[in-house]
């Protein structure tokens, strides 16, 4: 599903900077409750009705619902949306957008390369986003006045880095299966056969890497607005762009570009162009 567009509600900085902390308290206890399910035994669920494989484990549900059950008890006005137990309305247009594992995947496989996702959407746009992974301790924080990580050595501003060519460009993608039709995979097939070097994986962390200037293009497609809302505001606020296709909204996911140097841009719309969905 798609979140409303509505007018936004403004955060002054004050509470802007009130958000953003209580985002890192939900980060807290999400981490709590996922770390002692990693590497560990655990049942894996296939969500039904999906048509291919998408793993779910205790840990995606229990890191949800805790993140509820904590905005519920402080901001009961706001709306909740989730991967993992849906959407739920609030009074207020502020709405927290939740994806309790991103790279549920990597999770299950032991791989460290997956986060925490949380956004607060004000109704027009995520304003603040948090990237928790809880394993390496790391944590990616973007709002309008910052973008930094946060690891045990202390705070860091994060910069993308300058690529003025796309000959020059590392591109990743989570996974070639993801490109669902032959005009999708013609698209990103030209776009690896651009750049310099093609990786495949990292879930959202392959994103904070881009926000970090270790990586110049992603692209992807299906999104939900879960999947991407966090990972804006990191990398707008650390210098670059997350656009859909066409070069709007990413919002509410679907094909989905993000860039770390602006020059590059319109030079990768081009390329997929011809695979738009205009729906």
């Amino acid at each position: 599903m798609k979140l409303p567009v509505t007018t936004a509600h403004p955060l002054n900085n004050l509470e802007l900077e009130s958000m953003t902390e209580f985002a890192g308290e939900l980060a807290d206890l999400a981490g709590q409750a996922i770390v002692p399910h990693f590497r560990s035994p655990v049942q894996i669920d296939d969500k039904p009705g999906r048509g291919y494989f998408d793993p779910v484990t205790i840990a995606d549900r229990a890191a949800e619902t805790v993140m509820r059950d904590h905005i519920k008890k402080h901001f009961p006005e706001h709306g909740i949306f989730g991967e993992e137990h849906g959407y739920e309305t609030g009074v207020s247009k502020l709405t927290w957008v939740l994806d309790p594992i991103d790279g549920t995947r990597a999770f299950i496989t032991g791989m460290p390369l997956w986060g925490t996702l949380i956004a607060l959407y004000d109704g027009c746009r995520p304003v603040v986003g948090v990237v928790d992974q809880p394993v390496m301790k790391e944590r990616y924080i973007g709002n309008t006045l910052q973008a930094v990580c946060v690891t045990a050595a202390g705070v860091q501003n994060i910069r993308t880095r300058q690529c003025n060519q796309l000959s020059d460009a590392v591109l990743m993608a989570t996974a070639p299966e993801i490109f669902q039709t032959a005009s999708e995979q013609n698209a990103f097939g030209a776009l690896s056969d651009a750049a310099k070097m093609t990786r495949y994986g990292g879930d959202c962390y392959a994103y904070c890497m881009l926000s970090c200037g270790y990586v110049d293009v992603i692209v992807e497609s299906g999104l939900a607005p879960y999947d991407i809302q966090a990972l804006i505001p990191v990398i707008e606020r650390a210098g670059g762009i997350v656009s859909d296709w066409q070069g709007g909204s990413a919002e509410n996911g679907g094909q989905v570009v993000a860039v770390g140097s602006r020059e590059i841009h319109q030079e990768v719309l081009d390329i997929l162009q011809p695979a738009v969905n205009r729906i």
